[in-house]
């Protein structure tokens, strides 16, 4: 663990506990014991700061400079995994004891890395610039195929769910509903419409540019602020304690010895690539993980104690990584 990743860690963390501090002082309450800050604190970083940065993201990548070959190591084996985990929760029974979106909260958790916060100071201290380089193109394309794909299941799930209560019955706008849903959403409508902009190669306006970079960069503070107000607002029972450490221990060992196999074994990556890849996968749980929870009204509590959980054991893991990594040249 070098210097500048701890010095990251002990940032987030102090942020984090600013705002359970401030949940627990009740300052965003406004007077209003009713109020639920982290909830409108969620709402505000999913329908305006992460379409913002979702958007700008999209509408500037460069497919042509795109190292394809490793892309596609490190996505495949993250994605399959991803799925896994979703089908597990559901064959399960995740989605009858904790609700429809369920199977999908879980799977983002056990997948989504904090690839910024964590991620940037760990590939630029470990691999330099050329490092970096890889991790930035992984980031670009991180939440967009994540948060996408995961969208698209909640939905579908969220419809057979209305669709077995009754409220809705025919086969024809229940799929309307649900391809709308899957579209009209705060992460996949920004998505589509950056990929459309890209594509007509108009670039982006410097004054809309620097409007979408200033909503984007709230990201980051706010997601870390909102983990300490849900963690104030919503406590954690001993189940839901439990399913933190499973899903810590999934994205933190698991997932990494999933990309390592398969990336190694299967794309033929090797040396910075690989390290890259295998380090990307094994960072801790992301924030946009408790966004995405908060979106669906579920395991709150239980997502926000993951990120916490999996990014303090980040500081073994991540030595027992670089360790298996040195084994691979």
């Amino acid at each position: 663990m070098t210097a500048a990743v701890f010095h990251k860690l002990l940032a987030i963390f102090l942020t984090v506990f600013l705002g359970w501090v401030a949940g627990r002082a009740r300052w965003l309450d406004a007077g209003n014991e009713q109020a639920d800050p982290a909830r409108l604190l969620g709402n505000a970083a999913f329908y305006i700061f992460v379409p913002a940065l979702l958007f700008r993201t999209t509408a500037r990548l460069d497919f042509a400079a795109m190292p394809w070959g490793t892309v596609a190591a490190f996505f495949v084996p993250l994605v399959v995994f991803m799925l896994g985990v979703y089908a597990w929760q559901r064959a399960s029974g995740g989605a009858d004891r904790h609700g429809a979106a369920a199977p999908s909260v879980r799977a983002i958790s056990a997948s989504f890395g904090n690839s910024v916060q964590v991620g940037i100071p760990l590939a630029t201290a470990l691999f330099g610039e050329s490092g970096l380089a890889i991790h930035i193109a992984l980031i670009s394309l991180h939440a967009i195929i994540l948060l996408s794909v995961l969208t698209a299941l909640v939905e579908l799930d969220l419809a057979r769910e209305r669709s077995r209560t009754g409220q809705a019955s025919r086969l024809w706008p229940v799929l309307q509903q649900t391809l709308r849903n899957t579209i009209v959403h705060p992460v996949v409508l920004p998505v589509l419409a950056g990929l459309l902009w890209n594509a007509t190669g108009a670039g982006l306006h410097p004054v809309l540019d620097e409007t979408l970079s200033a909503l984007g960069s709230a990201v980051v503070p706010v997601c870390l602020v909102l983990i300490g107000l849900t963690l104030a607002y919503y406590p954690l029972r001993r189940h839901q304690l439990q399913g933190a450490v499973v899903i810590s221990l999934l994205k933190l060992v698991l997932l990494p010895a999933v990309v390592l196999a398969v990336a190694h074994w299967g794309f033929g990556l090797s040396g910075l690539p690989l390290s890259v890849v295998v380090l990307m996968a094994a960072l801790p749980a992301g924030s946009n993980t408790l966004i995405f929870s908060q979106r669906y009204a579920t395991l709150e509590a239980e997502a926000t104690a993951a990120i916490v959980i999996s990014t303090v054991a980040f500081v073994a893991t991540s030595s027992l990584w670089l360790a298996v990594l040195a084994r691979f040249g």
